[in-house]
């Protein structure tokens, strides 16, 4: 028995796309999530993408049609956080990131600078060097506060499973003995960001994803129910063995009833 929920947390690689391929199912999920006019938020580990480009993808390669307004990636949160946090004169921060993160950054108004940050902020970089893992370091030691976009070990590709956020970001906690406040999935920063923006209370909504250690997890130290669908990453086998259980587990997204029953 499944109750009726006001808002929906989705997660979108695995879940609503695998790759470059469409899941059909995702597609007719969304639509019925926006025919009946119920809140959805996609809340992704991503910080290298704009919300635009997400909302782009979304369209251009799986026929969904949502706005930015939709999409909620951990740049956007890491951003949400640092000000929420940061002092009136603190509003300088050094990023290792891509376009996604720095315009989050911009958009709350902080100077990105190498030059006595206060803050290091460390998400996906493709172009990486260690010029700016050791500036980050050398900042870090000397007081700024470090922040990581998300702790994925690695982000999947043609070509195999590459370092992701997290990989550069235990280079520098190694470096300067120090861990970084982590805020994507499993972590509740971004859950508790998402659903501020969302303006709901977290008995209302339920995240939904395709992988349990991020997804499930996230939804479950976060005390929000959680459905976990069989079209990505997690097995049924692995899941089982697990000691905290999904609130729901379905194998296709068509299997989910938006209603009580």
């Amino acid at each position: 028995m499944a109750k009726h929920y006001d808002g929906y947390f989705i997660d979108l690689d695995g879940t609503v796309y695998a790759g470059k391929k469409r899941i059909p199912a995702a597609k007719r999920f969304i639509e019925r999530l926006q025919a009946t006019q119920t809140k959805f938020m996609f809340v992704t580990n991503n910080t290298t993408k704009l919300p635009a480009d997400v909302v782009h993808n979304l369209a251009e390669n799986h026929d969904i049609h949502v706005d930015e307004s939709h999409v909620y990636t951990a740049g956007l949160a890491s951003a949400d956080y640092v000000a929420g946090i940061a002092k009136p004169e603190q509003n300088r921060a050094y990023l290792i990131g891509e376009t996604g993160l720095m315009q989050a950054f911009i958009d709350q108004g902080f100077r990105l600078t190498e030059q006595d940050p206060d803050f290091v902020v460390i998400g996906l970089d493709h172009d990486v060097t260690y010029h700016k893992l050791a500036t980050a370091t050398l900042a870090v030691r000397n007081g700024a506060k470090f922040i990581g976009t998300n702790p994925d070990s690695n982000i999947p590709s043609e070509q195999g499973m590459l370092p992701s956020a997290g990989a550069l970001n235990e280079l520098v906690a190694y470096a300067t003995q120090q861990r970084p406040q982590y805020i994507g999935k499993p972590g509740s920063i971004i859950m508790e960001k998402a659903l501020e923006r969302m303006g709901l209370s977290k008995a209302q909504v339920l995240m939904v994803g395709d992988n349990y250690q991020t997804d499930i997890r996230a939804g479950l130290d976060f005390d929000m129910d959680t459905l976990l669908v069989y079209s990505g990453l997690s097995t049924k086998q692995q899941v089982a063995a697990e000691e905290r259980q999904p609130t729901y587990q379905i194998d296709s997204l068509d299997d989910w009833s938006l209603d009580e029953h």
